[in-house]
């Protein structure tokens, strides 16, 4: 019997899951560790409320979570409640499947004003993060200034836009909802250093902009490249281009019906964020880009804002006794591999990149390599007791396990408390999430 530890309840996780079920069969046992008592990671605090159609992809890892040799472990902080040696002395393999969940940071003078968060704990708020549900953004200023060109971005200011009734059959947690109804914000202003051309925003995040109640985007045409030049664009890109060039064409009068505007500011990177003790404005300045990197011009403005949300990527929590490497924001390691026995995957293997489902070849890849070890004799030869020595040492130390049973009353009872239309209520706390267990 093999016996695998893994970190992180993700998408990266669970497809390792299923990938070392599909590998080993029935002679396998893996324990899925999480920080929380509840599953899932990303698809959870990450994907925005409202786009419950790429939430749904959990139904997938529940099956998983569902079979006989696979479990969850909620509840246990790795490197707090249990040191990974510890780990890599109970299981055959342990694999760091922890995600990035930490902001890149800013760097600039001014970045830590008030008012000023990165996308991790911004995110986090409006999707009910223990961590992050206390964060209380002031939106009571008249200008908020997104900064990043991904889809993290356009997440964050459509939020901002919407209206309530526009949340209708999302999960978007009752705090963010009652503050983002009285929300006074006017203008949005997503700031990217480059151009249209070099954008990582996917055309249906792009296009939602377009259809908001109260909310019209806008371009400046000069901005935009010659039409032309849109064919050596990948066809994903050139939607996303072509659909930026129709937010350019809207006429101005029509654009004012709406109360909120949604501001591409295209070739302008932050260098300073200013205000007493709370951010009252941005200095940007101009850049141009040459052989695909941005580059400084010199010339220099001012964007008033009360409000700054950092959407500039992400990187990965180091772990007592794990190799990491700084520069990266992951886990030093090769394809995978951090040593024989310990192994990382997704977002902690790669960085912030790819899609979801980019995480199961990844998963595949993992489980593959350590079937290599396994094979070559580097893993030992030692039989390891897995889950039942995890579970003597949890005893030891009074470690209060959260399983899947436990976490499918907690689903129960956030069902319960949904508000009409939605389908849950998160749970924003943590003793409450184990109260709802029973």
């Amino acid at each position: 019997m093999r016996h695998i530890a893994i970190i992180g309840s993700g998408p990266a996780g669970y497809y390792t899951s299923e990938a070392a079920q599909k590998a080993f069969g029935d002679d396998v046992r893996i324990d899925v560790f999480d920080r929380l008592p509840v599953p899932y990671g990303l698809i959870r605090t990450g994907v925005a409320p409202d786009h419950q159609s790429i939430k749904g992809v959990s139904r997938r890892y529940e099956k998983t979570a569902l079979t006989e040799n696979v479990r969850f472990v909620g509840n246990i902080t790795i490197g707090q409640d249990v040191t990974v040696p510890e780990l890599a002395g109970l299981y055959d393999a342990v694999v760091l499947a922890t995600g990035a969940p930490h902001d890149r940071d800013l760097g600039i003078p001014g970045a830590e004003l008030g008012n000023v968060f990165g996308s991790a704990a911004f995110v986090g708020w409006y999707n009910g993060h223990p961590q992050f549900a206390a964060l209380a953004p002031d939106l009571s200023g008249s200008t908020a200034v997104v900064i990043g060109m991904g889809n993290v971005a356009l997440d964050v200011a459509r939020i901002l836009a919407k209206t309530e009734a526009e949340f209708a059959g999302s999960d978007i947690v009752g705090h963010a909802l009652e503050a983002l109804d009285t929300s006074r914000i006017e203008r949005i202003v997503i700031l990217g250093r480059r151009g249209p051309h070099q954008i990582m925003m996917t055309p249906k995040e792009l296009g939602e902009l377009g259809e908001l109640e109260r909310a019209a985007p806008h371009v400046e045409a000069h901005d935009l490249p010659e039409v032309g030049e849109d064919a050596i664009l990948e066809p994903g890109l050139r939607k996303s281009v072509t659909l930026l060039r129709s937010f350019a064409a809207v006429p101005e009068d029509i654009r004012a019906e709406k109360r909120i505007t949604i501001e591409f500011d295209f070739f302008a990177q932050p260098v300073a964020l200013h205000g007493e003790g709370k951010v009252e404005a941005i200095e940007v300045e101009r850049t141009e880009v040459v052989a695909g990197r941005a580059t400084g011009t010199g010339e220099t403005y001012r964007i008033p804002a009360s409000l700054v949300v950092s959407c500039i990527g992400y990187r990965t929590a180091p772990i007592p006794d794990v190799p990491f490497d700084e520069r990266a924001g992951r886990f030093a390691n090769d394809e995978g591999c951090i040593m024989p026995g310990l192994y990382c995957v997704g977002w902690a293997r790669r960085g912030p990149s790819g899609t979801i489902g980019t995480n199961r070849p990844d998963g595949a890849s993992i489980v593959e390599k350590i079937g290599e070890d396994i094979a070559a004799g580097l893993l030992g030869h030692a039989v390891k007791t897995g889950r039942e020595g995890f579970d003597k040492l949890a005893a030891e130390r009074g470690l209060d396990i959260v399983t899947f049973r436990d976490w499918k009353k907690i689903e129960e009872a956030e069902e319960k408390a949904a508000r009409e239309g939605a389908p849950r209520e998160k749970f924003v706390d943590i003793e409450a999430m184990i109260r709802a267990r029973g």
